[in-house]
């Protein structure tokens, strides 16, 4: 039996970048192109997300690395695939190329987490926003911190070049990848050029074939 599979859509950056508000703006400008569309979030809201989120400020390194990813394993199997399975686009605020960036700043090695994160579902696009460390940090202050990485202020450069390294890792495992700069443009010019980018849905077979593992580079 064949069945019309949605896409799978990732939005990852900086903190301060404008991910939600781009995310929110995706999810219109796909619903208005007539697109069968479901908005998520990682940490997600199942019980391991909303632990996960809770304590996000007093468990650190490898510990908090595993909640993560137990936390996207149980996303991926009880909200994103069957949410796939039936044509919706699942668009997600922060997924995997979040964990390679956030973890790493937090000292866990990038192959560790590599090989935590090894049977995950890789995206049909992973969209990764920009902006200077400067923009970012004034869009930080402005708002207040939120958690502790943005009590330092070095973590706005700290994240930009960690987010071009995992877009080369995500490439490298032929994951489709799209870098925007959201510093000169409104979210809906954002949103329209993602949905712009996204593949079309195909028909499969109920049997997928497995997803590439990203490598360290």
């Amino acid at each position: 039996m064949t069945s019309a599979r949605g896409r799978f859509v990732t939005l990852d950056g900086p903190s301060g970048v404008g991910k939600t508000t781009t995310v929110h703006a995706l999810t219109r400008e796909l619903a208005g192109r007539g697109w069968a569309v479901h908005q998520t979030v990682e940490p997600s809201t199942n019980a391991v997300g909303v632990f996960t989120r809770e304590h996000f400020s007093h468990i650190h390194g490898r510990a908090l690395a595993c909640l993560v990813a137990a936390d996207r394993y149980e996303h991926i199997e009880h909200e994103i695939e069957p949410r796939l399975s039936a044509g919706d686009t699942v668009v997600c605020d922060r997924y995997l190329a979040s964990t390679l960036v956030m973890q790493q700043l937090d000292g866990v090695p990038v192959k560790f987490l590599l090989d935590l994160n090894a049977d995950v579902l890789m995206p049909d696009l992973a969209v990764i926003l920009t902006a200077s460390p400067g923009l970012i940090a004034e869009r930080i202050a402005a708002r207040g911190p939120r958690n502790r990485f943005h009590l330092d202020p070095t973590a706005p450069g700290r994240e930009i070049g960690l987010y071009e390294q995992t877009a080369r890792t995500l490439m490298a495992a032929d994951v489709k990848v799209l870098v925007v700069n959201t510093a000169d443009t409104t979210p809906m010019d954002v949103a329209a050029s993602i949905a712009d980018a996204i593949p079309h849905p195909s028909v499969t077979s109920a049997a997928s074939t497995p997803p590439t593992t990203p490598q360290d580079p």
